[in-house]
């Protein structure tokens, strides 16, 4: 797109003294006359680039604007960098490639430098979470509607959404929508939706209440729970929800005091400890459990 081949440019001659034109359209792959065009509409959003003709000619910032080559500090440049390698780890194109290519001469070194902090925000469902990203992308872009098959502790079910954007939150890739079916605005987690595909049929975008865009409000925690955990299991609490959420007890026992979102969840959560965790509260919780488990014993009786 010619805004990202701008940015491109700009980055470009902030980091470097002097180029040429031929260098910036193989960089980018066009013309040399369109490279000359994105010169013009550069200086037009009220940059000064200077071009000068001869042996040691070449396209550069206006003197006046040098202070503003250190626009990005190489640290700051870092962090770009890890979030553009993060992103690109679950697109199913090139582009955050070629932005990487775009943002940087010296891109080399200071990947380099940043490569201690690896981000990979893919999954075991990698090839099938980039399509569903890349089409997520174009029906945002394009205000269209999509269609797919979304599975729940409910079952399953066909679902029409508006698409507003897409997040990465809780370990996991969502779609943030108004849902036709519910009349509602939804969050649906990709990895649970199949057979996604786009409409021909637009929308004009609904106002947003801002309760309804906080994303803490699709995940209420109104399951508390107190249970208490063998010390055995320590790694796994540390691992899944920090040292915060126990108690060492007197006799090296850990009191685990946290609430859930999902109460399925929950329970298999609760079950995986096996005969190392013991529920404190609630009541009704410790009968689930009971049934639960009176129904695995009859299942594995010969």
């Amino acid at each position: 797109m010619k805004i990202d081949r701008h940015l491109g440019i700009i980055m470009i001659l902030l980091r470097q003294d002097k180029v040429t034109a031929p260098y910036l359209a193989g960089k980018f792959e066009v013309s040399r006359r369109t490279i000359n065009r994105d010169i013009e509409d550069i200086c037009k959003a009220g940059i000064p680039i200077v071009t000068t003709q001869g042996l040691h000619g070449g396209i550069s910032v206006a003197e006046g604007f040098k202070i503003d080559k250190n626009l990005l500090k190489t640290e700051e440049l870092e962090s770009i960098l890890i979030g553009l390698k993060s992103l690109a780890s679950v697109t199913g194109e090139g582009t955050m490639e070629q932005l990487l290519d775009k943002l940087s001469v010296n891109r080399d070194k200071v990947v380099s430098q940043g490569d201690n902090i690896v981000i990979d925000l893919a999954s075991h469902y990698k090839s099938s979470l980039s399509e569903k990203i890349e089409l997520l992308k174009k029906a945002i872009q394009d205000k269209r509607l999509v269609t797919f098959l979304y599975f729940n502790s409910g079952g399953e079910r066909t679902r029409v959404i508006e698409p507003y954007y897409i997040t990465f939150q809780w370990c996991s890739w969502y779609v943030f929508g108004y849902c036709r079916d519910r009349e509602d605005f939804r969050l649906f987690k990709l990895n649970r939706l199949a057979k996604l595909s786009l409409h021909n049929e637009g929308f004009f975008p609904r106002e947003l209440p801002a309760e309804r865009n906080d994303l803490n409000h699709y995940f209420q925690d109104n399951y508390p729970v107190k249970v208490i955990f063998d010390s055995c299991v320590k790694y796994r609490l540390v691992d899944e929800y920090g040292l915060e959420s126990f108690k060492t007890l007197e006799d090296g026992r850990l009191l685990f005091d946290n609430s859930f979102t999902d109460k399925e969840y929950m329970i298999g959560w609760l079950f995986s400890f096996t005969d190392k965790a013991e529920i404190i509260e609630p009541a009704w919780l410790k009968d689930e459990i009971v049934a639960y488990a009176e129904n695995m014993i009859n299942k594995y009786k010969t």
